[in-house]
């Protein structure tokens, strides 16, 4: 039987140990407290859920790895964080079920989304948790100073507008809680930047 509470303090600093030295600075969105972040959210969203079937510590450790894949290459992250994990949870002898059901909730989070688990939504929601946030602002600033950098896109600040617009319109949460709740403060960010 895998003690899953232990594998998930050891992937805690595992995790945060890689994402605080592999990381490039210049990754000013997707960096540790951004997955630091995901993680309290699926706990909070795992809360939120009342189904008997939610595999918690599945998500959990999805969301610590979903973002390492960072650490090697911007485009495609998803697979080299499936490896990270892979790896890593292996030597900690995880069945390879376990294994698989952590990798499909990383793949999930592949934009656009495609969730085929309760765990998965509930990792895509975490995702963009933060679309529901009163600092959405900040968390959009980030990103567009991490695009800029890494990918090379630059944007007026009428184009950065018009994408945060269509990108937060055009976003679905995916579990109950995110329907019902995060929808809505995802409304008011909407609002208050007049889309």
């Amino acid at each position: 039987m895998v003690d899953f509470k232990t594998i998930i303090i050891q992937v805690d600093e595992f995790v945060s140990n890689l994402l605080k030295t592999k990381i490039s600075p210049d990754l000013k969105f997707h960096s540790y407290s951004h997955t630091k972040e995901v993680v309290f959210s699926v706990q909070e969203l795992c809360l939120q859920c009342e189904k008997p079937e939610l595999d918690t510590e599945v998500v959990i450790l999805a969301a610590w790895f979903h973002d390492c894949g960072y650490s090697q290459k911007y485009v495609g992250h998803e697979e080299i964080s499936c490896k990270i994990a892979t790896d890593f949870l292996k030597e900690k002898k995880v069945p390879s079920k376990f294994i698989q059901l952590i990798n499909d909730c990383i793949m999930a989070t592949v934009y656009p989304q495609t969730p085929k688990t309760l765990e998965a939504e509930i990792l895509c929601d975490s995702d963009f948790f933060h679309f529901a946030r009163t600092d959405y602002g900040i968390h959009e600033h980030k990103l567009r100073e991490e695009w800029s950098i890494c990918l090379d896109k630059n944007y007026t600040d009428a184009e950065w507008h018009e994408l945060n617009c269509k990108l937060l319109s055009n976003h679905q949460y995916f579990t109950k809680y995110g329907r019902d709740v995060l929808q809505k403060f995802k409304e008011v960010n909407i609002r208050l930047m007049s889309c």
